[in-house]
């Protein structure tokens, strides 16, 4: 490949005697670094009874470390023109601070206090599960927040991807302080953490720091989640509501699966963007949504894809039938022009999320903790580019043969019907054809 595909020095990576890796990503001509520090565990290794407690504890670690109260670790950051925050997943627990190169080692020494040696006071504790059960209500007064988590319980019934990385009132007051502090241990232990500088950043003086920061991080075992498995099923809640919100999925694919691509492709044909098939046919060609897209999820044993829509109740059912029809013919005859829009779209999109200093370092530690290893954004696109008409079918087929689907219908009572209208098209996609007589 030649201009702008072609790759700059790699960023590098190291490993500390202890299994924590770091990565040095060095961007020339910038004046800010981002830094990122990733445990590669999360909501999945919640047993029930844990529930919300990854979430909880990445609220708590802000709370104080190291002698520092909250007030004195925002203090410290924002001091050297930094800003921090962090984010629960369910594979992944992420913390980022972008700041200028002189923060960076207090940055790095602060994310290894929180990490590692946070307070968890029990009054801390009290008052923070107070503010997660307020965040576990405000997202339940979103409709079209609470309608994903309405299909994904749906999808994944009776297991952590099902449940709500936010957890519920009882398993939240299941947590005192000692609990929190083992959960912490098995959660950011050093195997599984990746520190990741981006920009601004000197190699060896990012070794030093990390050496100092993070080589003392204890090992601790976790027990791994049993692979996830999809049930699918169907969940609908009625509301006053002037539209209805729907959520439709269908199993998906591994990030390591060889077919990922093809798939991320296949959902790029399908509704991610305004060319797209459901964009074009639901909201142009039939005025059924104003709102429609679709989107994967790609996790490291199993995936998801899905279709979200707001249409008024009336119209729930055609489109619910709409998307199991597109899918359905996308699986079968994808056309070139919509092939080559898509690609074109998955390529910019990695070649601008590695303009980002902070995607380009959180990319990089998902990289490593899925695959073990940085993946160029050079090799990404050949790997788009590889995508033909052959593979996506391929993929689009094993999308689909399981005849499973999930489906969540948020709003009045009359649009409810259509989490059947999908299932029942997908369901008869996937059903085996009848042996002749």
């Amino acid at each position: 490949m030649s201009g702008p595909l072609r790759q700059a020095d790699s960023p590098r990576v190291h490993t500390l005697a202890n299994g924590v890796r770091v990565v040095c990503d060095p961007v020339p001509g910038l004046q800010t670094v981002a830094l990122v520090v990733a445990a590669g565990r999360g909501a999945r290794w919640e047993e029930p009874r844990r529930s919300g407690w990854s979430h909880l504890l990445e609220h708590m670690v802000f709370k104080g470390a190291a002698g520092r109260s909250a007030r004195q670790l925002a203090e410290a950051i924002e001091a050297g023109g930094g800003q921090m925050n962090a984010e629960t997943g369910f594979e992944r627990t992420v913390f980022h601070v972008r700041t200028l190169p002189e923060g960076l080692d207090g940055a790095s020494a602060l994310l290894s206090d929180i990490l590692l040696r946070p307070t968890l006071d029990a009054d801390d504790l009290r008052r923070e599960r107070r503010v997660v059960l307020q965040e576990i209500a405000e997202a339940e007064d979103a409709p079209d927040d609470l309608v994903f988590e309405m299909a994904q319980s749906a999808a994944f019934q009776d297991q952590s991807l099902g449940r709500c990385i936010l957890g519920d009132a009882a398993s939240l007051k299941r947590a005192d302080p000692l609990s929190l502090a083992d959960w912490r241990r098995a959660l950011y232990a050093p195997d599984r953490l990746v520190i990741v500088a981006s920009g601004a950043v000197d190699e060896d003086a990012l070794l030093r720091l990390a050496e100092r920061d993070f080589a003392g991080a204890e090992p601790s075992a976790a027990a791994p989640p049993p692979p996830a498995r999809f049930t699918g099923g169907a969940r609908t809640d009625d509301r006053s509501l002037e539209q209805a919100n729907l959520v439709l999925l269908c199993p998906g694919l591994a990030a390591t699966d060889p077919d990922a691509w093809a798939a991320q492709v296949f959902v790029e044909c399908l509704g991610g963007g305004m060319a797209s098939r459901l964009f074009q046919e639901a909201r142009e060609a039939r005025g059924l949504a104003y709102a429609v897209d679709a989107w994967g999820e790609f996790w490291s044993d199993c995936g998801m894809v899905g279709v979200f829509a707001g249409c008024e109740a009336a119209a729930a059912g055609e489109l619910a039938a709409l998307a199991a029809d597109q899918m359905a013919d996308l699986a079968e005859a994808p056309q070139e022009a919509e092939l080559a829009r898509a690609r074109a779209q998955l390529k910019a999109g990695q070649f601008m999320a590695a303009e980002s200093l902070l995607s380009r370092a959180e990319q990089a530690a998902s990289q490593l903790l899925v695959h073990g290893r940085l993946v160029t954004p050079v090799e990404i696109a050949g790997r788009i580019d590889a995508c033909d008409a052959a593979a996506v079918r391929r993929a689009g087929a094993r999308l689909l043969e399981s005849g499973l689907a999930a489906a969540a219908v948020l709003g009045p009572a009359e649009a409810h019907p259509a989490a059947e209208v999908f299932r029942s098209r997908i369901g008869a996609l996937g059903a085996p054809t009848p042996a002749p007589t």
